[in-house]
């Protein structure tokens, strides 16, 4: 595990997805392990099919931006621009303090729905009839833009895409841009989407695996993986007087085998293993600390580590395990957590956060 030179604060946190809106109901969720996934109704060529999902509802949206600026927002950026509002008035940064705060999005699908929505009005209809508005909500740094514009953020804005390792690589970026002073805050997080082509290829590639009915995160033997979708931000600064959740004071990546020995840590492991067996063997191989999860109440989506990051703020804020344990005993109190997330070719992508620096921790 590589340690930062300087650890950054964790200033707030926002988040929605199939558990509802914000840390408390994350929380209650993982708390009343209740949570159950929407069975969608799909039918294709070769008849009825019905496919499991963690859906996100972005109600209340309107009450952070007017109506009339959320038009022409597609579900996707709705999605971001909930979660980025919920963290920055979690943080308590108001309009007249976005100067200095740089925007970091990271996502594995993109806007999916919407660009094979764009692409399927052009096969019908033909690129002159094609929607614009489609067009320009199928660009995939368009929740980036739509941050930084309904929010009147001024600072540098990059939207990361490396499928599983994204949210990973966007936490880097957030910490050189924080360490380099090019911005005093961070809003960073991750957004992904369910789509119509996205139960197909989960019918397809899982065609002969019983349909689950809860994700099993530590079943490594089993493809239990349910499609989710939502945003999961965080507010990182520069400051450590403004840490409500914690410090971010390590990270790494890289591949397990030339590197996997950086997973092992004294402090409960949360794991991003979400189901799917293709990657269930990583983690399997390479962690030997006590094990949690949170994937089993917002589902498998490539930007899962985003509400596992998330779920550690909240458990190093509140000392306590709110996760899935392989062992109940295991996660009391709560100091530090290491998010974990492993690729199916066996990349990984690690982020510790801690309650305290220095001699405190």
């Amino acid at each position: 595990m590589n340690l930062l030179s300087q650890a950054v604060a964790i200033q707030g946190v926002g988040c929605v997805g199939g558990f509802g809106q914000g840390g408390d109901a994350f929380i209650r969720a993982l708390q009343q392990e209740t949570d159950r996934p929407q069975m969608l109704d799909q039918c294709h060529g070769d008849g009825q099919a019905y496919y499991p999902a963690f859906l996100a509802k972005t109600d209340g949206l309107d009450e952070f931006v007017a109506k009339r600026s959320l038009r022409r927002l597609d579900h996707y950026s709705r999605l971001a621009l909930l979660g980025g509002c919920m963290a920055l008035a979690d943080a308590g940064i108001d309009a007249e303090k976005r100067e200095k705060v740089g925007v970091i999005v990271a996502s594995g699908y993109g806007a999916a729905a919407t660009t094979f929505g764009f692409l399927d009005s052009v096969l019908e209809d033909g690129d002159h009839c094609a929607s614009p508005t489609a067009f320009s909500n199928s660009v995939h740094n368009v929740a980036g833009a739509y941050l930084s514009m309904q929010l009147g953020i001024h600072g540098p804005n990059l939207t990361l895409s490396q499928f599983d390792m994204s949210v990973t690589a966007a936490l880097h970026n957030a910490v050189c841009w924080l360490q380099q002073g090019r911005v005093d805050t961070v809003l960073v997080g991750g957004v992904d989407e369910h789509c119509a082509v996205l139960n197909y290829c989960y019918g397809r590639y899982f065609a002969d695996e019983p349909v689950p009915e809860r994700i099993e995160p530590f079943a490594f033997d089993k493809q239990t993986a349910i499609p989710g979708e939502g945003a999961a931000f965080l507010v990182l600064s520069r400051d450590p007087k403004r840490a409500r959740y914690g410090y971010i004071d390590a990270l790494c990546g890289g591949h397990i085998e030339s590197g996997g020995d950086a997973l092992i840590q004294r402090s409960p492991v949360l794991l991003g293993a979400d189901g799917q067996r293709n990657s269930a063997s990583w983690y399997r191989q390479s962690i030997g600390t006590p094990k949690t999860s949170c994937s089993h109440v917002y589902g498998s989506l490539p930007c899962g580590q985003a509400f596992d990051l998330v779920a550690a703020a909240l458990m190093v804020r509140d000392q306590q395990c709110h996760a899935l344990c392989s062992r109940e005993e295991e996660c009391a109190p709560i100091r530090q957590v290491t998010s974990v997330k492993c690729s199916a070719d066996g990349q990984f992508g690690a982020i510790r956060v801690t309650r305290g620096i220095g001699k405190g921790r």
